[in-house]
């Protein structure tokens, strides 16, 4: 039974550190990364709160894991949380400044000590040991307890980790703001209550509480749509892997290896990539699947090394996959090409397959390969707009078929895919209904180009001709276009409606009705566009576009086969 997706709540700050609560970032979860943008939004919220524009304003989400009802671990939020903790230090140090200065010291002390144990930490009364209330990851949490928490200047800022500088220098950014407000200069009790009053009881979050990690990550997979949440599950995978590594030693390995392997696919792409990698032996892993796999499957410090073991080779392949121009396509013919079609079609369903591919397959096979796998993704996905899960299904079966050695050419590997390799009558079928939206310029001008090489019998290449895409029905009809197309919607996307032309003659025709179109379609030095002067000479209307959109399909069933 799945465990129900927890219901987000409204807490203010000074709630949220009541009855004595401590908060923990996991030891290798992001370093400290606001910048003075971030700052001084924090601080214009506070100000509308101050002056009354509104009574509360909230920060947005914060999750956390509970360990018991008062110590909770930092899921999502830690930026929000350590500056407002620095923001307190800074409200602390301006009274301990007052009453060192002599200004209604007594109090102003009282006020310092009261906010410290309230938003701060609090001393255990038998060893006077402070517990502070934020524990912050293993680069910033030394700096934070050492110097911020104990108001103590640091010996050497050049030296400092960047993220520590940027911790001091946000201290530093609320001091100056803060000494910068005349009617709180020398007043501490209206100085305290921007702390108590508009911080505390000001600001709100949007708290989540789960109970494990497997609920935290079902929390990051299902309530972004639902709550609009912005969460990422990179930290939360790198958590539990290194909360498996015991020895400081091995976590410092595990480290370097982590920040090369990240920096290749960037941060964000590290929960696709690993569920591609599992899904070569995985027949399903999506969402919550995915973080149940690896806890069942990593329980020691061996098995994060051995599953860094296999993903690291791939981890650069992955990269390669997304990059036609990689070094990697330099020495394989055709494959440049080939992965650019890869990513024009959004064949991500293909990626574990690619992988087996690239381990089992020598180059020359590989290549050929390659184009098996995107003709048939555009005959499917592009064309026939068919249902992705089966698909992916198909693709993992195939990953599993080259890895045992079972396809060992390109041959091989379409039959294996033959399920879901769309017949030539189904797709010149789909091919004549096909319309391609505006926003896909790129996949248009492929097509295009793909039907005027073969029309002119010379290459030409999508992303390099100067050509500009052609509506024939122009995108913005004026009444003459409208009267040739009347009784349904304007089919202004369809392929058919759409050629190559020069871009002086894409300047000089623009919305010009048809007969002066024509004219210029004729004089085109692409063979595409001189086909539709001779097929329509007169008059674009549903007749002639059908008529055209017809013939490109059976041309498309020659150019998108599979010939191995």
């Amino acid at each position: 039974m799945q465990p129900m997706t927890p219901y987000p709540r409204a807490t203010d700050y000074r709630e949220l550190l009541g009855n004595g609560r401590v908060y923990r970032v996991p030891r290798y979860q992001r370093d400290y990364s606001w910048t003075s943008k971030q700052w001084d939004d924090l601080w214009m919220d506070i100000l509308e709160v101050r002056a009354g524009r509104e009574d509360r304003h909230y920060l947005g989400t914060l999750v956390v894991e509970s360990t018991n009802d008062r110590e909770f671990t930092v899921i999502d939020g830690q930026q929000r949380l350590a500056t407002l903790s620095v923001l307190a230090l800074a409200v602390i140090a301006k009274l301990e400044d007052l009453a060192r200065d002599g200004i209604d010291s007594e109090a102003n002390r009282e006020r310092s000590k009261a906010l410290r144990n309230r938003f701060v930490g609090e001393k255990d009364p038998a060893s006077l040991v402070e517990h502070s209330r934020l524990t912050l990851n293993h680069t910033n949490d030394g700096f934070y307890q050492d110097i911020l928490v104990q108001l103590r200047e640091p010996h050497n800022l050049h030296g400092l980790a960047a993220s520590n500088r940027q911790l001091w220098e946000a201290f530093g950014y609320f001091r100056t703001h803060l000494d910068e407000m005349a009617d709180v200069t020398n007043d501490g009790e209206a100085l305290a209550g921007i702390l108590s009053e508009n911080v505390g009881r000001g600001l709100l979050f949007i708290v989540i509480t789960v109970d494990d990690e497997l609920t935290a990550y079902t929390v990051f997979d299902t309530l972004n749509a639902r709550w609009g949440l912005e969460l990422t599950t990179t930290d939360l995978l790198k958590n539990f892997l290194f909360s498996t590594v015991r020895v400081k030693s091995d976590r410092y390995v595990l480290d370097q290896r982590w920040q090369s392997l990240v920096t290749a696919l960037e941060p964000s792409c590290f929960p696709d990539f690993l569920r591609y990698h599992l899904l070569c032996a995985h027949s399903e892993v999506r969402g919550r699947r995915l973080f149940e796999i690896v806890r069942s499957e990593i329980r020691s410090a061996d098995d994060v090394f051995g599953l860094f073991d296999a993903i690291e080779p791939r981890g650069e392949l992955f990269a390669a996959l997304r990059e036609p121009a990689h070094e990697y396509w330099t020495d394989i013919p055709g494959a440049k090409r080939s992965v650019s079609e890869l990513i024009l079609f959004e064949a991500r369903w293909a990626t574990p397959l690619l992988f087996a591919m690239w381990d089992h397959l020598p180059p020359r096979e590989f290549a050929k390969s390659l184009r098996v796998v995107n003709t048939i993704a555009f005959r499917y996905s592009v064309v026939g707009r068919l249902c992705g899960v089966r698909l992916e299904s198909a693709g993992h079966q195939a990953a599993k078929a080259v890895t045992a050695g079972g396809v060992r050419n390109a041959r091989g590997l379409f039959e294996e895919l033959g399920s879901v390799y769309v017949e030539d009558a189904q797709f010149r079928r789909s091919f004549a209904e096909l319309a391609i939206a505006g926003s896909r310029r790129k996949l248009i001008k492929y097509v295009l180009a793909r039907f005027e090489g073969d029309a002119s019998g010379r290459e030409c290449d999508h992303d390099n001709d100067p050509g500009a895409v052609e509506y024939i029905l122009p995108r913005n009809p004026t009444n003459d276009w409208c009267h040739a197309f009347p009784g349904r919607q304007l089919p202004v996307n369809r392929l058919g409606n759409l050629t190559l032309v020069e871009g002086g003659i894409y300047a000089r025709i623009g919305n010009a009705v048809y007969r002066e179109k024509v004219v210029e379609y004729g004089k085109s030095a692409y063979a595409l566009t001189r086909e539709v002067s001779e097929l329509a000479p007169e008059d674009w209307n549903w007749a002639s576009l059908e008529k055209r959109q017809v013939l490109m399909a059976e041309r498309a069933t020659d150019l998108w086969r599979v010939e191995v």
